[in-house]
């Protein structure tokens, strides 16, 4: 048995080890890969909070991706950040790729450090590593996840922000006398951020689909679970199928908005405020220790 997970321990640091240097060694490009990057930079934004989409993985992060893709989504319990990844814009075999990568380096992690110390002559059981690496494995298969929610946080709250504005914009589009349809177009081309980016996609996808620009934000506040711009699709629906007076509703919103995104940058800085009580704190009782030190020292002699 314990020959057994030797073997397999030295398995998979060879595994782990030709990943790295796979990862690291420049390649030739891959024509249908470098063609797809091509097509692709139209539909993507740049300079924006979705920089993962234009960072082309390796071909074989790509195909394990896919690889698992078609996989993991069966087993019981496995839910795929579908929101979170359609907001960042992440293919979702790249997202499996980059699990997988990270689990593999884990999991062959201890198995080259035993290696390494073997080498110095510090021997380990084969079983520390075989079990430390496992439990590395599963630890790491979760670490995309923790990036993933925290980027798609950050990402929903510039999302906010930039809403706010957008929904001024429209409301000025209003006071000018322009219908809702023309209203909400009209101030999607006013910004350059990903955000007014993405809304001039989704209602250009509702225009040329017949569907109504309304219907379009609704269901991209359901894709990327942004509750405001719902707020907004319900405000316009009313102005545009009954006609309604919009201009004082949008205001409002958009002041809401404002400021609740003010309100939850004091809460966060009061965190921050409050979690640097303690280390100021232990760094003022080492300071008093060492100006006492001397004196409590003559003391003591």
């Amino acid at each position: 048995m314990i020959w057994e997970l030797g073997i397999l321990a030295g398995a998979l640091a060879g595994l782990g080890l030709a990943i790295v240097v796979r990862e690291l060694v420049p390649a030739q490009p891959h024509l249908r890969a470098t063609l797809g990057r091509l097509h692709d930079t139209g539909t993507e934004t740049t300079r924006s909070m979705e920089p993962q989409t234009s960072q082309s993985s390796s071909l074989f992060q790509d195909r394990l991706g896919r690889f698992l893709e078609q996989r993991l989504p069966t087993l019981v319990g496995f839910r795929l950040p579908r929101q979170e990844l359609d907001l960042l814009r992440i293919p979702a075999y790249r997202y499996y790729g980059e699990k997988a990568l990270w689990a593999l380096l884990g999991l062959a992690f201890p198995a080259i450090l035993t290696l390494t110390l073997a080498i110095t002559g510090v021997s380990l059981p084969f079983t520390v590593p075989a079990f430390v690496g496992l439990i590395l494995a599963v630890v790491m298969w979760f670490l995309p996840d923790i990036e993933t929610r925290q980027k798609a946080n950050n990402a929903r709250e510039e999302f906010t922000r930039a809403l706010g504005a957008y929904i001024d914009l429209v409301a000025l589009e209003r006071a000018g006398g322009a219908g809702s349809t023309q209203a909400l177009e009209n101030a999607a081309e006013v910004g350059d951020s990903w955000v007014f980016q993405r809304l001039r996609e989704e209602l250009a996808r509702a225009r040329w689909s017949g569907t109504t620009p309304w219907e379009g934000l609704h269901t991209l506040s359901i894709q990327l679970g942004l509750s405001d711009l719902d707020d907004l699709a319900d405000i316009m629906r009313l102005s545009g199928e009954e006609g309604a007076t919009v201009y004082e509703s949008l205001r409002a919103r958009a002041s809401g908005l404002r400021d609740a995104t003010l309100s939850a940058e004091h809460a966060r800085a009061n965190a921050d405020s409050e979690r640097m009580v303690m280390p100021v704190a232990l760094l003022g009782v080492v300071f008093m220790a060492l100006l006492a030190a001397p004196t409590v020292m003559r003391m003591l002699e």
